[in-house]
């Protein structure tokens, strides 16, 4: 192992970081602002899959990317140990069965919306009578699980399908990632994004509960690769330099 541990017992994390020999991560594709997929080759890259890799480089173990289209298929496999870590927006329902590191990356939630719609704001749009689409088990179709009062959830598969069923009229407004939205939005003449975010998106590294000696390699992982600006050359390199890169953890 080449990195420094931060004090955890270094053939310890990577008995639990590696148990197989192999470290099996999980790698969420349906944040194509962390991950990006060939449609050809089917190659996966971007900063999630940059942090893998280098860690396995690091514990001196091959890496096995295993790709996932929806977060909660990636969530149910790092919960139940089929895939050793994981990258997820943290969020306190998966905290039951996960453990996480500070963010590595922020990014919000947002509304796409028909350019004719009354709705101003993020804040406007949870009235009586408004379907807003998203995808099940999403950190910010989670969020809005637990906070909207009147809206109602309509679903789709994926992103993609949540914007389709905005455009077809099978819902009002769009729930996504605000960047992928906003890069619709601009695409397409009669469509808008709301102003604002409706939330903040933490990004973390993940573990199953019981990998304690796991995630105290991760945290120290992760703080020194966000201060080392590794995590900001991972961005640029895969086209999202305007990504917010989280504030290092207060020691």
């Amino acid at each position: 192992m080449n990195g420094s541990s931060g004090g955890v017992a270094a053939l310890a994390a990577l008995r639990e970081l590696a148990p197989s020999g192999v470290l099996r991560v999980a790698i969420n594709c349906a944040n194509p602002v962390l991950v990006q997929r060939n449609v050809e080759s089917g190659m996966l890259s971007g900063v999630s899959v940059d942090l893998a890799c280098e860690l396995a480089r690091e514990l001196g173990v091959k890496p096995q990317l295993v790709p996932f289209d929806a977060s909660g298929e990636a969530f149910e496999a790092i919960a139940s140990g089929d895939c050793d870590i994981g990258f997820l927006a943290i969020d306190p329902e998966r905290a039951a069965r996960l453990s996480y590191t500070a963010p590595y990356v922020l990014i919000h939630g947002g509304y796409l919306m028909h350019k004719h719609s009354p709705f101003v704001k993020a804040v406007d749009v949870d009235q009586p009578g408004v379907r807003i689409a998203s995808v099940r088990e999403a950190a910010y179709d989670l969020y809005l699980s637990r906070t909207l009062k009147h809206a109602e959830l309509v679903y789709a598969a994926t992103s993609a399908g949540a914007v389709d069923m905005l455009l077809s009229g099978g819902a009002d407004v769009a729930a996504g990632v605000y960047k992928p939205l906003a890069e619709t939005a601009s695409s397409q003449p009669g469509l808008k994004m709301a102003d604002g975010y409706f939330m903040v998106i933490q990004q973390a590294m993940t573990v199953s509960k019981s990998r304690t000696i796991a995630l105290a390699y991760l945290c120290e992982y992760i703080e020194r690769l966000k201060k080392s600006g590794f995590v900001a050359e991972a961005l640029v390199r895969s086209g999202q330099a305007g990504v917010q890169i989280a504030p290092p953890t207060q020691e």
